[in-house]
């Protein structure tokens, strides 16, 4: 029983580590997953956002790079998308993925995390991270960070799985901080944003998309 035990450990350690950091092999499969699993999260994420043509934009932890496609196609030829992802695997497959963008100036891959984008003040008109904050420590830091690049008049969407849905997945426990929504929208509020929050009915478990405004 141990052994069968120790087993069962490091295969969700394995999981939440690679859900926290795709990269090798494993990264490639994780990629594929995240792109199905997160894509409908994304677009409603994106939707809530509501950046529009010729917008500056940007998705961060994009992991496999689904929502980069998704804010291409809704800033348009004049828009300007920021890739911002601490992993150099998936960095390395959007750059193939979208080779296109990046040599016409449209997308820029970037390596950054929530506590450090790398982007100067009020850069940008609308951001989206889902599924994101669970492998954050320091969440108003993040959230100060997040006001400190958008634009007045901008918005940010931090979109998350249903905490109490979360916790009933076997890998939660290696890793994963799972907050309540009302923490997430506190720390927006402390960041000085307006905030609101929305739901995704998103199989095979909710979402909730927390959404920051600046004034």
């Amino acid at each position: 029983m141990a052994t069968v035990t120790g087993v069962r450990q490091r295969l969700f350690s394995t999981v939440a580590d690679q859900l926290g950091n795709p990269h090798g092999f494993l990264g490639k499969g994780v990629a594929f997953v995240l792109d199905r699993g997160n894509r409908r999260a994304i677009d409603a994420a994106i939707g809530a956002a509501d950046p529009q043509a010729g917008a500056t934009v940007a998705d961060i932890g994009f992991g496999g790079g689904v929502g980069l496609g998704l804010l291409l196609e809704r800033v348009g030829a004049d828009g300007l998308v920021h890739g911002i992802e601490p992993s150099a695997d998936m960095r390395a497959r959007a750059g193939d993925r979208y080779a296109g963008p990046i040599a016409t100036g449209r997308l820029v891959l970037t390596d950054g995390t929530l506590t450090a984008l790398g982007l100067p003040d009020a850069t940008l008109n609308a951001a989206v991270t889902v599924n994101t904050i669970y492998f954050l420590d320091d969440l108003p830091a993040a959230c100060a960070e997040l006001a400190r690049v958008l634009e007045p008049g901008g918005t940010v969407v931090i979109g998350i799985g249903d905490p109490d849905a979360m916790r009933r997945m076997p890998f939660t426990p290696y890793g994963f901080r799972l907050r309540p929504v009302e923490d997430v929208l506190a720390a927006l509020a402390g960041a000085g944003l307006a905030v609101d929050h929305r739901t995704l009915a998103n199989p095979p478990i909710p979402h909730h998309l927390l959404i920051g405004r600046k004034g």
